[in-house]
């Protein structure tokens, strides 16, 4: 079987999915993570792979940037994949002055302005909830593996290049702890079809600071957050 974005075989696919937004994290986790993996998409450049990680199964398979990229992959996945569980694994810049470069975020919650809810419901709420026995799972992997996590909601926006706003008044009024792109789509198609989904995101930037971390950075020395994700598959 193949849908219009999607090469693979429904065999060639995980019930769990890790999902990058980077195809080429996508590819890095595949050859130094994984054993037995195999490319199963390469529709778009989007390149999924297949393999094993210790004794469980998984696939990595790209979102894109954006929520109408993350909505068509993880909408299809879960749909016409009978994926069951999708981990988005990411970046995101923080917002809290807690928060330091490298720290792992554990989503509880993701709250946005986009209409992606209100076009796959008629109506949608602005704040959706990460899987609560997801999240379960991956605080128990974490504590196996000795890595910290803060947990806490985000904000999904659009665009990139938002207009000049005050973080700080957006973090407090939608008590949120940082900003990304994708998780809103994520949990809407979860909701729909009645699956479970949740994302890790590693501060990549300071929206208080000008430290931040490079493409390169971002593309290979997340291995914290990629460990605990694929530790926690091995729960599922």
């Amino acid at each position: 079987m193949a849908t219009v974005h999607i090469e693979s075989n429904r065999e060639d696919i995980s019930d769990i999915v890790l999902m990058p937004g980077d195809p080429k994290r996508s590819e890095y986790i595949a050859k130094n993570f994984l054993k037995d993996y195999k490319l199963v998409n390469s529709v778009r450049g989007m390149t999924a792979y297949t393999g094993y990680y210790k004794d469980r199964l998984v696939t990595v398979f790209p979102s894109g940037m954006g929520n109408p990229s993350m909505g068509i992959y993880s909408y299809e996945l879960f749909k016409e994949y009978g994926v069951e569980n999708i981990i988005r694994i990411g970046s995101t810049g923080g917002y809290n002055e807690k928060l330091k470069l490298n720290d792992v975020i554990l989503v509880t919650g993701s709250y946005s302005e986009s209409n992606y809810a209100d076009a796959l419901f008629g109506k949608g709420d602005k704040m959706i909830k990460a899987s609560n026995e997801l999240n379960l799972v991956i605080e128990s992997a974490a504590k196996d593996n000795n890595i910290n996590l803060v947990k806490g909601n985000i904000y999904c926006s659009d665009a990139f290049y938002e207009h000049e706003y005050d973080y700080k008044e957006r973090a407090k009024e939608k008590d949120v702890l940082g900003i990304e792109m994708e998780t809103f789509a994520l949990f809407n198609n979860a909701k729909k079809f009645g699956k479970k989904a949740t994302a890790l995101l590693t501060v990549s930037d300071l929206f208080f600071s000008e430290e931040k971390l490079s493409s390169l950075d971002r593309e290979k020395n997340l291995n914290d957050m990629i460990i605990l994700a694929l530790e926690s598959c091995l729960k599922l």
